[in-house]
């Protein structure tokens, strides 16, 4: 589609970040307004299937055995207990359900079994669903298209530059290849990162470059803000400023206009202000709960009613489900 690029340098990409922030906001304000509907936000539910016990070394992460934190392992959550959990998020107005396992990859076991049935319970609602369960093979990317599976997450995290500072279990090409076995099937692409590692912003400058030069663009684009959980390496870290996720946001926005700006972990420490304006940055989606807990007890989540007032408030209402975002053929030029 003419306006969206796929060859982004590094240099275009900290020039926008570094846009004086309110011409930056009004810049991303109107790229949004080009290829999304501006009133709606996708409001989706995390569901933990499987909590703890990864044997992963992501030092921001509360479910790595190597770390001691508050969250133990858990078994596989039984199909019946997620769809009921996704049908109550149903009645509220959830339109994506995103399943999360801790685990370091997919195997082909009875497990897996297990994850393709509830995918398939849960797509046959009417909902989008999104699975998380680490890397994947391009068969077992084909299996959960075949069960109806909407969107894979798998996020890069960092800069290609600092990710072996944050994690050594897996490589950032692991990562790659995961995103690329995804793209062999029809389902969608979620990937994003996480602020507030320790990164500089020449960081969030090449993990952008990287995200903005996939073609196709994620269609989903998580801007994660840490949580920073007692017992791992990075418990110590300082809060992210706002306007840093914002200026995040915006370029996000602005390199990758068609895609879905997620604002995700790390919500709820913003306040209704501080939200507003990701929204006018171009933030479109949001994660909500009904026990105030995003993924593990670690990572707190605005509940419905209070996502509901703000929503409300802002003049917001929610996407449904399957909803084709709305293109012009002629994007404004930023920059």
């Amino acid at each position: 589609m003419s306006g969206i690029r796929y060859d982004w340098q590094e240099s275009e990409i900290r020039a926008i970040y570094n846009t004086p922030l309110l011409e930056l906001i009004y810049q991303a304000a109107s790229v949004h307004r080009q290829y999304h509907d501006a009133t709606k936000i996708q409001v989706c539910k995390l569901i933990s299937i499987k909590t703890g016990g990864c044997p992963e070394d992501c030092s921001y992460c509360a479910q790595s055995s190597r770390y001691k934190t508050e969250v133990k392992a858990e078994a596989l959550l039984e199909k019946e207990t997620v769809v009921s959990i996704a049908q109550k998020a149903k009645a509220t107005g959830i339109s994506r359900i995103c399943m999360g396992a801790a685990w370091r990859e997919v195997r082909d076991n009875s497990q897996f079994e297990d994850v393709l049935d509830m995918v398939k319970d849960v797509t046959a609602m009417g909902l989008e669903v999104c699975c998380t369960l680490g890397m994947l093979t391009a068969n077992q990317a084909q299996r959960l298209e075949d069960a109806g599976l909407y969107a894979y997450n798998h996020n890069l995290d960092t800069s290609r530059d600092y990710y072996s500072t944050v994690i050594t279990s897996r490589t950032y090409d692991d990562r790659l290849n995961t995103i690329e076995n995804v793209r062999q099937t029809n389902v969608t692409v979620c990937s994003g990162g996480i602020l507030g590692l320790g990164e500089s912003v020449d960081d969030r400058v090449g993990m952008l470059f990287t995200l903005a030069n996939l073609s196709p663009h994620p269609e989903s684009v998580p801007i994660n803000i840490l949580s920073q959980v007692p017992g791992t390496p990075l418990a110590d870290q300082p809060d992210v400023p706002i306007w840093d996720v914002v200026r995040m946001i915006a370029t996000a926005r602005i390199l990758m206009p068609a895609s879905d700006v997620r604002l995700s972990a790390g919500r709820a420490k913003l306040s209704q202000v501080e939200q507003a304006f990701c929204f006018m940055a171009g933030a479109n989606s949001i994660f909500s709960s009904d026990d105030k807990k995003m993924l593990t007890v670690t990572t707190p989540c605005p509940d419905y009613d209070t996502d509901r007032e703000m929503l409300n408030l802002l003049g917001l209402s929610m996407r449904p489900p399957h909803q084709k975002q709305q293109t012009v053929p002629t994007p404004a030029v930023v920059g």
